[in-house]
């Protein structure tokens, strides 16, 4: 009776135990899962950049990137670090959930030892980088393509501008005095929170998708058009992206969009968010249903070159 009693008693010990020890992990599970993201790596890279002052303003746009991306009031754990040209340390590199890109044309063709910089960025795309390329950035010259217009941001980015020197396409680089930028994708997480605008800008038109009669592939998703030139308008993609496909071992997200030309067009809230948008979905974070929310300062803040910006 006694032996009874004591293995009565040390079964109920063992069921309050377990009990505990399941309260307790569930606990530590639910803790878990309120937890903050882990720590996102952007890397901006400023490429060269002859423009007269208050266009591209490659550097200042750069920064002005990092900080509404660090200080963005509905975005945690995001880390961006601005690079004049390409970086000596690969751990950036390495770190980095999405790579941008600000210069006259893309920055890897116009750098020192450019074989080595696509073969390190395709090394990125395969493991699943995300590459954004604004304004400029997204352009190539003649003589850095094949006669065919074939070269690896095609398919990095889903897109690009080709310059007139291009052999096999020309697009147009035109300052409009008033384009009206219009979402494509309303669906679209890079989307959210932004709606149509007009600026006096050089949204370049006429953009290159690639051979199939210069359609978009089927991974290519048009994002904002507009109705450009006007003395002859037609729906001109301004901004696309992709979600690159893995059979070859590639993956990925890329995000192009053709502006903003002057500096002063990052007070334009709506294009503001829509880049910061583009940059978050390709870092592969999940983008805030309202989009990225971010309060601008004032520009001078991150030294353009122009003397003088406009707030207004």
């Amino acid at each position: 009776m006694i032996h009874t009693t004591h293995s009565y008693s040390t079964m109920k010990r063992c069921l309050i135990l377990s009990f505990l020890v399941l309260a307790t992990a569930s606990t530590v599970t639910a803790q878990t899962s309120d937890l903050e993201p882990s720590l996102t790596q952007v890397l901006i890279i400023v490429g060269p950049s002859t423009h007269p002052p208050g266009s591209h303003e490659v550097a200042a746009g750069g920064r002005l990137m990092a900080h509404c991306l660090e200080r963005a009031d509905n975005l945690k754990s995001f880390k961006a670090t601005v690079v004049q040209g390409w970086p000596e340390d690969d751990a950036l590199l390495d770190s980095a959930a999405s790579i941008v890109f600000m210069g006259d044309t893309f920055p890897p063709q116009r750098l020192q030892n450019t074989d080595a910089i696509l073969a390190k960025l395709s090394q990125m795309m395969q493991r699943g980088c995300g590459i954004v390329c604004v304004h400029y950035a997204t352009g190539l010259l003649g003589q850095d393509v094949a006669a065919d217009g074939e070269h690896p941001l095609l398919h990095w980015l889903g897109g690009y501008f080709a310059n007139k020197t291009c052999p096999h396409h020309q697009g147009i680089a035109k300052i409009f005095p008033s384009a009206t930028i219009t979402p494509a994708a309303p669906l679209h997480p890079i989307s959210r929170g932004w709606s149509e605008f007009t600026i006096h800008d050089e949204p370049y038109i006429d953009n290159y998708f690639g051979k199939e009669n210069n359609q978009l592939a089927p991974n290519v998703t048009a994002l904002a058009t507009s109705m450009l030139p006007p003395e002859d308008p037609s729906q001109q993609v301004v901004a696309w992206c992709v979600q690159r496909d893995k059979p070859d071992g590639s993956g990925g997200r890329g995000f192009g969009i053709v502006m903003p030309h002057f500096f002063k067009n990052w007070n334009e809230e709506n294009l503001r968010r829509f880049i910061l948008n583009g940059i978050v979905w390709t870092s592969n974070r999940e983008v805030p249903q309202e989009g990225v929310q971010s309060d601008l300062p004032n520009l001078k803040k991150f030294a353009p070159a122009a003397v003088e910006v406009s707030q207004r």
